[in-house]
């Protein structure tokens, strides 16, 4: 039986190491979903689940680290994969246990770190204990490192008000070992969004047209999947931002409107892969 539509080829195995969000809006959720969206294949490793919606997160069940260990082992050692990006990862333990995998089973594989730390609502998603092992053992190994500006106040120790903290913070996070840092500047009281792209090779400024909207739920989840996507696919890490901020600039101003608190994007629309 033929259907009336055209497949699209998939391409681009992503591996996503995060939470659960019951709303469907942020974690591993929307990792799929903007995954899928851009032409890629998502699996994933479950850290933990949380009971959440769009006014905040109520509960959180930890998932065992041999079990998530498990699921890393299963997916690559059968699928493979081609970049892996993470999300929630809550505790030191499961952060070690992340780092041993890959260690072991995907050594020299890309990978996006989103450092997910607070929800959008408040509710704290990484232990205090766990941030000396997130910076010695897992940021160092990462293609790009994607801090929103509260994330990279916890992980400098600064105060981030203007551009020019933000260049200070992009350059004192390269330092702490990744190839690139993409700081992400919406939190900013400025008429557009500026995210700062650190490497090696300089500071480059990238702006954007900022969309008056509290429908905002998971969006640092969605672009560092996005990203991760485009770099499975075998784009630059530049391009893969661009495509990536492009898909979610989208989602979010398309949006459906639902919820109480901070909604969800709008993930199905859909971006070439070569785009």
């Amino acid at each position: 039986m033929s259907g009336g539509g055209t497949a699209r080829r998939i391409a681009g195995r992503v591996l996503i190491v995060a939470g659960s969000d019951s709303g469907g809006g942020a974690g591993i959720q929307a990792d799929i979903k903007s995954v899928t969206a851009l032409g890629g294949y998502a699996m994933t490793a479950i850290t933990a689940l949380t009971a959440q919606n769009t006014e905040g997160v109520f509960g959180v069940h930890e998932v065992p680290v041999d079990f998530l260990r498990q699921q890393m082992e299963l997916v690559i050692n059968d699928i493979g994969v081609d970049c892996v990006k993470t999300g929630m990862l809550h505790s030191g333990a499961v952060i070690e246990t992340v780092c041993d995998a890959l260690d072991a089973l995907a050594p020299s594989v890309p990978i996006v770190i989103d450092p997910v730390m607070v929800a959008k609502g408040g509710h704290a998603l990484l232990e205090s204990s766990a941030m000396g092992v997130l910076k010695s053992r897992l940021i160092p190994r990462s293609t790009v490192l994607t801090p929103n500006l509260p994330e990279a106040e916890l992980l400098t120790g600064m105060e981030i008000r203007d551009e020019d903290d933000m260049r200070r913070a992009a350059d004192l996070m390269l330092s702490f070992g990744p190839r690139a840092v993409l700081l992400k500047g919406g939190h900013l009281d400025s008429h557009d969004v500026m995210d700062l792209l650190a490497s090696d090779d300089g500071i480059e400024v990238i702006r954007g047209p900022r969309i008056q909207t509290r429908h905002t739920h998971g969006t640092g989840c969605s672009l560092a999947s996005a990203i991760a996507c485009g770099l499975a696919q075998g784009l630059s890490l530049t391009r893969a931002i661009r495509r990536a901020r492009s898909y979610v600039l989208t989602a979010i101003g398309t949006a459906p409107g639902w919820g109480r608190g901070h909604g969800p994007l709008n993930h199905a629309h859909t971006v070439r892969p070569d785009a």
